[in-house]
């Protein structure tokens, strides 16, 4: 068989795989049954679907079944009444899906996040004043200063319309100190990352560069498994609003120029070589998920 038809045969029958898995998301199927009813041996089926939809079949079930109880809590629906509607074995369930991809329990998404309170203030760093702002479950904005402090809570504000900001510039003082700690430091810090799957997967990879090494968009691109998508890699890196921790910094065009930032390229170049001489020594980074595509 040739290369080309066996693309057509692949795309075929991933298509009937998301084809089935939206028709019995109710129900949970396993990987064995998604694979069954395209004939194809659960193995072979999940190296094909990663290929052609970049994420695995239970990915795409994940995140079927969180749109569906997403519109059933939006809905004001009772909590138990959307784990039975989405096919899910108890309450824990749906609460540990919610909390991986949006970040927030069924009942504060139920609220619209209203009640969701996000600390936020504006501390010093070795690249200028940042504002950092956090929720229970770890930071979800850090922006290094280039507008006045209305302009920068706007953006904090329009990413997360409906919580509740309380500034606390103690305590932005204290955070930053744990994320540029003078030396090196044991312990974590948590990161709540709002975006798509592919944003975050993009993401993800920009966390396990290591500090002073430098990749390229397209480099990048193929550790995420899509050699041809840099230009969609520079748009999930436009779209970071987790600036430094989420380290697109970290990525330099193909012929080595520094390229572009959010916050400036000369703090770009400045936070590049801070780096390469070994002088950073922030903690490790956990994060919890909120994958909205």
């Amino acid at each position: 068989m040739s290369a080309d038809a066996a693309a057509a045969r692949h795309f075929i029958i991933v298509t009937k795989a998301i084809t089935y898995i939206r028709d019995c998301a109710r129900t949970q199927p396993s990987l064995e049954e998604i694979a069954a009813a395209v004939h194809m041996s659960p193995h072979h089926l999940q190296r094909v679907f990663a290929d052609w939809a970049g994420i695995s079949p239970k990915r795409f079930l994940q995140y079927l079944t969180k749109e569906y109880a997403l519109q059933q809590l939006a809905a004001s629906t009772d909590i138990a009444s959307v784990t039975d509607a989405a096919g899910l074995s108890s309450p824990s369930r749906l609460n540990d899906l919610m909390v991986s991809c949006e970040a927030m329990t069924p009942g504060e998404i139920r609220a619209a996040a209203h009640g969701i309170d996000i600390g936020f203030g504006f501390a010093s760093s070795p690249f200028g004043e940042a504002l950092v702002a956090w929720t229970a479950r770890g930071v979800c904005h850090f922006a290094f200063r280039i507008a006045d402090d209305g302009a920068m809570l706007d953006q904090l504000a329009a990413h997360w319309p409906a919580a509740t900001l309380h500034r606390n510039d103690a305590e932005a003082s204290a955070l930053l100190q744990r994320i540029f700690p003078r030396t090196p430091t044991r312990g974590s810090v948590h990161l709540v990352l709002r975006g798509t799957n592919f944003q975050i997967k993009v993401w993800e990879a920009l966390i396990r560069i290591e500090p002073g090494q430098l990749m390229s968009y397209g480099q990048l691109a193929r550790q995420v498994a899509s050699p041809g998508a840099a230009r969609a890699v520079g748009s999930a890196l436009a779209a970071n609003t987790i600036g430094f921790l989420i380290p697109c910094h970290r990525v330099i065009r193909e012929g080595g120029d520094v390229g572009e930032y959010r916050w400036g390229s000369e703090r770009k170049q400045a936070i590049i070589a801070w780096e390469a001489r070994g002088a950073c020594h922030s903690p490790a980074i956990n994060v919890s998920k909120n994958c909205t595509v």
